[in-house]
């Protein structure tokens, strides 16, 4: 069940050309995170992905695509994201399974002591 999926942090319009079809204000920048979600815990990482889509040519321009304007607004972009900070949160299953563990030890310990 291991699934990793990004999560928007920000979108932003910019007033470049598009590469593909030449219009004006209708490329959307996207700014995402990647957030990893198993059955023991949920986890945000570092790693960042940045997408441009026309809107008007409903198409996804690649960085190999961008002029030198659009990498300008693009790093102008990046320089103000707030990132969320890597981060796991333990799920209630894993809170158990680790109080179980604990409880084995000590149960371990307190028999090889005698005193079970």
């Amino acid at each position: 069940m291991n699934s990793s999926r990004f999560f928007t942090l920000k979108e932003a319009r910019i007033g470049n050309n598009c590469p593909e079809c030449y219009s004006n204000d209708s490329l959307e920048l996207t700014f995402k995170q990647k957030l990893i979600e198993t059955k023991l815990y949920k986890a945000i990482t570092d790693e960042t992905l940045c997408e441009l889509l026309c809107l008007n040519c409903e198409e996804q321009i690649f960085p190999i695509r961008w002029t030198d304007d659009i990498e300008r607004v693009v790093d102008y972009h990046k320089r103000g994201l707030k990132t969320k900070p890597k981060s796991t949160k333990l799920k209630p299953i894993a809170f158990g399974l680790v109080i179980f563990g604990v409880m084995i030890l000590i149960a371990i310990v307190l028999f090889a002591l005698g005193i079970l």
